[in-house]
């Protein structure tokens, strides 16, 4: 039994098989990319976090204008909610902030001004 192995240079023409390069590039692990991404990523996230948050706590408060304005109504523990959201609405806009401000001066080191 007699085993052929056939590669992909010799389907070519002799001409060709010189000037073109037949490799397959590999991508290489780039960290200034990987640390853009990640800026990037992590500041739409809070922003999006941001803006969750600042939708709960207005919810929150309807709910308890609601609970004032009609006694037979008791809706208990939206203070808290609306406090919680509020804690998280500073916390994710200020990751926003921190993001945005290591993007740009990583961003002004690169380009030497």
């Amino acid at each position: 039994m007699k085993i052929h192995k056939i590669t992909h240079q010799s389907s070519l023409p002799s001409n060709t098989r010189n000037k073109s390069v037949l490799r397959r590039t590999r991508k290489r692990f780039n960290p200034k990319v990987f640390i853009d991404r990640t800026i990037e990523t992590t500041a739409i996230a809070s922003l999006l976090l941001t803006g969750f948050s600042g939708v709960g706590a207005m919810a929150c408060w309807g709910l308890e204008i609601i609970e004032t304005n009609n006694p037979n109504i008791i809706i208990s523990g939206w203070e808290q909610q609306k406090n919680i959201c509020l804690g998280a609405m500073l916390v994710s806009f200020s990751v926003f902030l921190g993001t945005s401000l290591v993007g740009a001066s990583l961003s002004i080191q690169r380009d030497k001004f």
